[in-house]
């Protein structure tokens, strides 16, 4: 087996499909199946089993799946750590980032960074999902992700920068426009645009909701927060989101934001693989964004 049959293998378990991975690396799918073929020849056992919709991993396959990733990982990772042993002021910082993350939370960040570290590749990739993130980040494709810090998870650590206040996204003719603050109890009966499903900023907003006893009604939703905040300006509706650095509070112009104290804050961070496994361009680079978010809230 190479290299290169292995990587292939853990693409399409976790892509699902043999098309797939043959589209994202401009081959056959024929020769995709080759590399998955020429495991299952050296290990003796089936490794996918085909279904209606796509592939699954057998029992085998996921064992072979968990050692691959793990591996490919690490090697990844020495090659990146040999490299950067020539020129720690070199090489690539790989980024994954959400829709309007660069521009509320790194904008100062990026321009210090490339002030100090000319010869840096930045790469900022857009991620639908903090679970995709996390999978990058685990294959060793990304070296940082900006997140909504969640629960745990294996192989990842999360580190919180900043807690996000929530605030209440309105219209400057809204009856609500003009409160100080609003307790989050009185929007009960308020019908509001939804953060995007199944994210972690929403579990979130609903766990802290459930804290106070609080039900919120949606009917809108919405992708990303800036698409929330347009919305609301626009007086399409109202929305409750996370108060990101660059926005006035309690808000000028046809905006208005009116802060919700008694929700918990939204904590927002870096997830990596390991610390004190990144490049030194890379820790340089989540270095400088702690470093000038810190110098935003003083």
């Amino acid at each position: 087996m190479t290299l290169d049959d292995l990587r292939v293998f853990v693409a399409v378990c976790r892509a699902g499909s043999l098309s797939s991975v043959a589209r994202d690396l401009g081959c056959t799918q024929s020769a995709v199946s080759q590399h998955v073929r020429r495991l299952e020849r050296e290990t003796g056992v089936a490794l996918l089993e085909r279904q209606p919709r796509g592939v699954i991993p057998t029992q085998a396959g996921r064992i072979l799946e968990a050692a691959a990733a793990e591996g490919i990982s690490g090697l990844d990772l020495a090659v990146r750590q040999l490299r950067d042993l020539l020129d720690g002021h070199s090489g690539y910082v790989r980024v994954a980032t959400g829709a309007t993350t660069v521009r509320h939370f790194m904008a100062d960040a990026v321009v210090t960074f490339r002030r100090s570290h000319p010869k840096v590749n930045l790469e900022f990739r857009t991620v639908s999902s903090g679970r995709g993130s996390f999978d990058a980040l685990a294959d060793g494709t990304l070296d940082l992700a900006w997140i909504t810090v969640g629960p745990p998870v294996r192989g990842i650590e999360q580190r919180t920068v900043v807690e996000l206040p929530w605030v209440l996204a309105v219209r400057a003719d809204d009856p609500l426009a003009g409160r100080p603050h609003l307790d989050p109890a009185e929007l009960s009966d308020v019908r509001l645009i939804r953060l995007p499903p199944n994210s972690t900023s929403a579990a979130h907003l609903d766990g802290a909701c459930a804290e106070l006893g609080v039900r919120f009604g949606y009917d809108t939703s919405v992708a990303d927060w800036d698409t929330a905040l347009m919305l609301a300006e626009l007086g399409v509706g109202r929305a409750v989101v996370p108060a990101v650095p660059g926005l006035p509070v309690p808000g000028d112009g046809e905006l208005r934001l009116v802060p919700l104290p008694g929700l918990r804050p939204l904590p927002v961070g870096w997830a990596v693989r390991r610390w004190d496994a990144l490049s030194p361009p890379a820790r340089a680079f989540a270095d400088t964004v702690v470093e000038r978010r810190a110098a935003g809230a003083r």
